[in-house]
């Protein structure tokens, strides 16, 4: 496919990018940043111009875009006022969405956020593993943004019977060179439970955006996407006792099998995770 990648000199966005290109796709890299290079052009996401611009094509450098992949934004709370994280992300979204569907573009898929599933867990999950079928629970402006991207996706596939918005509820993105920081955790059971000690390897989370892309259908779909393990050494059923005494079990919980609940994406997208911190790289 011929692909347009925003956010692609981001932490996820430039593994995303890479892996998406040595699978073959036409990768065209875009974002308010980056290496200068034949695959990349700097655009503002927040100005709908330019980013209906670059949807039309870039000189000719890339044109006909088959489907776009909207990773681009402020990838936490905490790193800007309130203010300023609404209105650069949900700016962001809306300008992506809108001048894809004036381009034609009919497939996007889309970086929401486990954040929707009630992080940090100050009021307990309702159950556990955590899953895609209770509302939204936003607990930030950050993850409150990330619900509304959510609204809009739906309303947009409302009005656009053709088109296909996937949104996949990354876990907290980590690369190799994280892993070693992660013996820190083992100690203290607390120190990680802000979400249910997941992760999402970036490889992991390429291939989920690849899968995504590939099996996507009209309408709006959401996923979430974690590794099959969570961080600790601990076994799982250990943590949530330890942690979340009250909280129901919807089954029982095998070694350190992740409690952000990935059934669906296998199910569904046919992903498999295939990193591991516990594998060094």
């Amino acid at each position: 496919m011929r692909l347009l990648v925003t956010g692609a000199s981001g932490k996820l966005g430039s593994v995303v990018a890479a892996e998406l290109a040595a699978a073959g796709h036409d990768v065209l890299r875009i974002d308010q940043s980056g290496a200068r290079s034949a695959d990349f052009v700097q655009v503002d996401l927040t100005d709908y111009g330019q980013v209906a611009d670059a949807m039309h094509g870039v000189d000719d450098r890339a044109s006909g875009f088959d489907a776009v992949v909207h990773l681009a934004a402020l990838p936490s709370g905490g790193l800007a006022p309130d203010s300023a994280t609404f209105h650069n992300n949900m700016n962001a979204t809306f300008n992506v969405f809108q001048a894809a569907r004036r381009a034609g573009i009919d497939r996007i898929v889309y970086a929401s956020s486990e954040t929707l599933l009630g992080i940090p867990f100050e009021t307990p999950p309702p159950y556990l593993p955590v899953d895609e079928e209770y509302p939204t629970r936003p607990e930030s402006m950050y993850s409150l943004v990330k619900h509304l991207e959510e609204e809009l996706a739906r309303k947009l596939v409302r009005w656009n019977p053709q088109l296909s918005i996937t949104g996949l509820r990354f876990s907290n993105v980590m690369v190799p060179a994280d892993y070693a920081g992660f013996a820190a955790w083992q100690d203290d059971p607390a120190a990680r439970r802000w979400n249910l000690w997941g992760y999402i390897d970036a490889r992991d989370a390429a291939q989920a955006i690849g899968l995504a892309l590939e099996h996507s259908a009209a309408g709006f779909e959401t996923y979430v996407i974690a590794n099959a393990d969570t961080v600790m050494e601990r076994p799982s059923a250990e943590l949530a006792a330890a942690v979340f005494p009250e909280v129901e079990l919807r089954h029982p919980l095998e070694g350190r099998e992740s409690l952000l609940s990935i059934e669906k994406a296998k199910r569904m997208l046919g992903y498999a995770p295939r990193h591991s911190w516990r594998d060094g790289a």
